[in-house]
């Protein structure tokens, strides 16, 4: 299977992926699939590759998670009942077992990438930061009824599996961005209130948590149709621009971080 896993160097500590961004299935695969094509956008994060197009190392997968979820367990990474996917029945009949071992293939391929990658920022850098991208509905019920706010911040930091040595540069970030503009406001930035960040950022704590740490960022869809897919391009150049502007910040907050070990 094509591993549409784009990956892209730069010279820095930082490291910002979207790995839920991609839409593609190949016709091998599609044919068998049961979702219509709007109904599997919803559940996948949309605009968070333009969102990642940062002067940093950039890791981008162009395959939906509808046909394997690189943030889930590998054993758990296929949807395979409704209970995987949101209640939804993905599949015509059960995914032959041919392309369940070309699909965990292209799993293990993406954490060999990343496990390269992520050694060589160590090596040059010393340590490193992971952006990780990700989006949520909050219009799940109807397209014109919001979830509250109270449990739905706007801005989701995801950091359940860093080690405690990362919180200064954690907060640091959250207060940063709290205080940047988008849409005309400060954004509502939370920490492990929606999502708590998934296996990919358990996968680097485990292995890397020593060196650095990853921000599993949930951004509210309130930059897009969730429904219909249409994006409020100013809405997303707005954060775009904000993740952008913490850049020097988190370069600082790590170099401390690192000194202090």
């Amino acid at each position: 299977m094509e591993s549409r896993i784009s990956l892209t160097k730069h010279n820095s500590p930082i490291i910002a992926a979207a790995i839920h961004d991609g839409h593609y299935i190949p016709q091998q695969l599609l044919d068998n699939i049961k979702l219509k094509e709007h109904e599997r956008m919803r559940e996948e994060d949309p605009y968070t590759a333009y969102v990642a197009h940062l002067p940093v190392n950039t890791v981008v997968i162009g395959n939906s998670r509808f046909i394997i979820d690189l943030n889930r367990p590998r054993e758990k990474s296929i949807y395979k009942t409704p209970e995987d996917a949101w209640g939804l029945a993905v599949w015509k009949t059960p995914i032959p077992l041919k392309h369940e071992k070309r699909l965990l293939a292209y799993y293990d391929l993406f954490y060999k990438q990343m496990k390269q990658l992520i050694e060589e920022v160590i090596a040059n850098h010393g340590g490193f930061v992971i952006l990780d991208m990700h989006s949520y509905n909050h219009k799940r019920a109807t397209p014109h009824t919001e979830a509250p706010a109270i449990e739905n911040p706007e801005i989701n930091v995801g950091t359940q599996y860093n080690s405690s040595k990362w919180h200064p540069l954690i907060q640091a970030f959250i207060d940063f961005l709290s205080q940047t503009t988008i849409k005309d406001h400060e954004p509502d930035v939370r920490e492990n209130i929606k999502f708590k960040g998934g296996a990919f950022a358990n996968w680097v704590a485990e292995h890397y948590g020593a060196y650095g740490c990853v921000l599993s960022i949930e951004f509210k869809k309130t930059f897009m149709d969730e429904w219909t897919g249409r994006v409020d391009i100013d809405h997303i150049n707005d954060i775009q621009e904000a993740i952008q502007s913490s850049l020097p910040l988190l370069k600082k907050e790590l170099k401390k971080a690192i000194s202090a070990s």
